[in-house]
């Protein structure tokens, strides 16, 4: 099943960020006087803008970054909606919250990607369901009587999963256990093949890469413009393999060259890497080449600019004169705050800075790594986009609309 509003969604993006020629859509020929002069019949000059464009015209409205209860963490916080169930509210249906509430949007979304972590994707609810082949593990039993238990309790295994995230290391090898996590993402996507309707809305199958290195967030969203046939040839590619974005992209063009699908990759939350997300060297910190200039904006056509964890394009430090680059700046450290933040770590965290050093880089080296569209997601673990101020579902349940949520 193809995900034709992905090309949509691209090119429209592409033209505002003038990408690559690649991802950029005709914009109409204009005729010089020479050419009028010289064509045989005047070429009958116009003052429209619009003749001659081909420019997509209706504006799509969904979310790229949304996790449910197959994400490790949103399991510990207590969820409990599934992805059928996120693409159901998506659609315009009513669901019930993992708090008991009662939710709907004012209007449908146009597309959604549930993008649930890679590491350990599904393997929580496993554990909190008790399945058999998981509990042969005394952690993991261990981790199942926290997760009944809720509150504090079910904080224990999220931690020691972020832990495991944060230094790159593997988890219990019941946990690992790839024909588990097959049938997870096989049903993932499966329910986007239920709930996808070209033309009405689409449902995209996608699911987060979540480098943590360090404790310094390279996190990615990986996108599908397939359907589940391609999507389940390959299990998704895991930070637990390599924290090494370099890494990812390589298996990104290995499950093109396999299966003839189609992938992008969208970072997000730069202002939490401590200056490691749009850095002038390579991962290794070695320079720039060329090649590798050339396969990030392959692979990296979008970031994601702004979402809840803190906006990424601007800076007061960066950009001192404007009076919008303070909107909900979060600058405290890294993701697990183990570093605090420094004001030399900004330039290479900010997508404003990315555009310019992109285009240093490319006088240095002859591509420009840094040329990319912006969009803005949820990052919810409540498997509800629901982002509108009057209809705001938060990023996790226990922040949900009630008498007792979390206050700030």
């Amino acid at each position: 099943m193809h995900r034709t509003t992905l090309a949509t969604l691209i090119s429209t993006v592409s033209v505002l960020a003038t990408l690559t020629a690649a991802h950029a859509q005709d914009l109409g020929h204009y005729y010089s006087d020479a050419e009028i002069a010289k064509n045989s019949h005047p070429i009958e000059r116009t003052y429209s803008p619009w003749v001659d464009r081909n420019l997509p015209q209706r504006p799509l409205f969904g979310d790229t970054h949304l996790h449910t209860a197959q994400s490790f963490d949103a399991v510990s916080f207590g969820t409990s909606v599934t992805p059928e169930d996120a693409y159901r509210f998506a659609r315009g249906e009513e669901i019930t919250s993992s708090t008991g509430v009662r939710g709907r949007l004012s209007r449908p979304l146009d597309f959604l990607v549930v993008a649930d972590h890679a590491e350990n994707m599904g393997t929580m609810g496993a554990v909190k369901d008790g399945l058999p082949e998981v509990m042969t593990d005394p952690t993991v039993r261990e981790w199942h009587e926290n997760l009944k238990a809720g509150g504090e309790d079910a904080m224990i295994p999220y931690y020691a999963i972020l832990e495991a995230v944060d230094k790159g290391t593997g988890m219990p090898d019941v946990l690992s256990n790839e024909r588990l996590t097959r049938s997870i993402w096989e049903a993932n996507n499966a329910a986007a093949e239920k709930y996808n309707d070209p033309g009405a809305f689409t449902a995209f199958i996608g699911y987060e890469w979540s480098s943590n290195a360090g404790g310094n967030n390279l996190h990615r969203v990986v996108m599908y413009r397939d359907g589940a046939d391609k999507a389940n040839q390959m299990i998704p590619y895991s930070s637990f393999i390599s924290e090494n974005p370099e890494d990812l992209w390589d298996w990104m063009a290995t499950y093109e060259a396999e299966t003839h699908g189609q992938l992008l990759a969208i970072p997000h939350n730069g202002n939490l890497s401590n200056g490691r997300m749009y850095q002038d060297t390579m991962y290794d910190g070695s320079p720039i080449t060329p090649e590798w200039a050339q396969t990030r904006a392959q692979w990296e056509p979008l970031i994601e600019a702004t979402q809840e964890k803190g906006d990424g394009e601007a800076h007061p430090f960066l950009s001192p004169n404007d009076e919008f680059a303070d909107y909900e700046t979060w600058d405290k450290g890294n993701l697990n705050l183990s570093v605090p933040k420094t004001n030399e770590m900004l330039e290479y965290e900010y997508a404003r800075s990315a555009l310019q050093n992109g285009l240093k880089i490319e006088a240095d080296v002859g591509v420009n790594p840094y040329q990319f569209g912006m969009i803005g997601s949820s990052d919810a673990h409540t498997g509800m986009a629901a982002m509108a101020e009057d209809n705001f579902f938060s990023k996790l349940p226990h922040v949900e609309p009630s008498e007792e949520r979390l206050q700030a």
